[in-house]
């Protein structure tokens, strides 16, 4: 859980106090409820029970906002596409993880197949190892959009300023890559901190989440994915699935079962009239 505790004199430090200032209100008033309780142990020490039974439930309360993926109470989050996207019956669908050699390039030929389009969240580091289909991506009218630098398993307990850091890095390979910067950010794994808000506002980036997701890391049977994916299916929906990692494979062969779901994810979704889209660059909605 973050420190939000104040300073000597009572001051946030400076990169926190600025990040702060951009957050969501709730983490606002996160922060001015600490300020406030440091002050109250400055004048009366004895005030301490008081203190620590309003600090814990607020601390929850973050913790659940942060570890929850499609949760709104830390910043905005989009988890569907908004209302009076160019087209209604239209879903997004968006591939995590990637670029990965073994798999990206059959995950753009099955959607090219299909007339397709979807937005790569990429990791930098991958498409610094990978960069000709990080370009091939963005040449095929598909979107690239940031993942950050490290996907680091802690990327949720890093400062504001270890994100930006790791966000910009992010940035300034996706950018050179294809020409374009990134709009949209999805945290690793969907887990974020209270500070991510004012981070990505600074950079004029969006966070997403999902309508539902695959779990195709995880689960080992593409027609899983697929049920799960599709179960109440509607136009506006944004999906998920993985173009880099092959959680769910057989010890020692590379597998992914996303790759295999994905067919009959398109086949289903143009049978029921609808069509695969990247994320939108404007008009959202949370």
């Amino acid at each position: 859980m973050p420190d939000v505790a104040a300073t000597e004199g009572g001051a946030l430090p400076a990169a926190r106090r600025d990040a702060t200032r951009r957050s969501a209100p709730f983490v606002r008033a996160s922060a001015a409820l600490h300020v406030g309780a440091f002050g109250l142990l400055l004048a009366d020490p004895r005030a301490w029970p008081l203190v620590v039974a309003t600090i814990i439930p607020d601390h929850l309360l973050l913790a659940w906002g942060s570890l929850r993926p499609c949760s709104t109470l830390v910043g905005p989050n989009v988890r569907r596409l908004p209302h009076g996207a160019p087209r209604p019956a239209e879903i997004a669908l968006t591939f995590d993880d990637g670029p990965d050699p073994a798999t990206t390039p059959r995950v753009l030929e099955e959607l090219e197949a299909r007339g397709a389009t979807a937005s790569f969240f990429c990791v930098g580091r991958k498409a610094e190892r990978h960069p000709r289909l990080v370009a091939e991506i963005a040449r095929r009218g598909h979107r690239v959009e940031n993942h950050s630098f490290s996907h680091s398993n802690f990327f949720c307990l890093y400062t504001p300023a270890a994100m930006a850091r790791d966000l910009d890095r992010a940035q300034a390979v996706l950018t050179g890559l294809t020409g374009r910067a990134p709009r949209w950010f999805r945290a690793p794994a969907g887990l974020r901190s209270p500070w991510l808000d004012g981070v990505l506002r600074e950079r004029g980036l969006l966070l997403v989440s999902w309508t539902r997701r695959g779990l195709d890391t995880v689960v080992r049977r593409p027609d899983a994915v697929t049920r799960r994916l599709l179960r109440g299916l509607a136009a506006g929906d944004i999906l998920v699935l993985h173009d880099g990692g092959h959680g769910g494979a057989p010890q020692g062969a590379p597998r992914s079962v996303g790759l295999e779901a994905l067919p009959r994810l398109l086949d289903a979704v143009a049978t029921a009239g609808l069509r695969v889209v990247p994320l939108p660059e404007t008009g959202l909605a949370g």
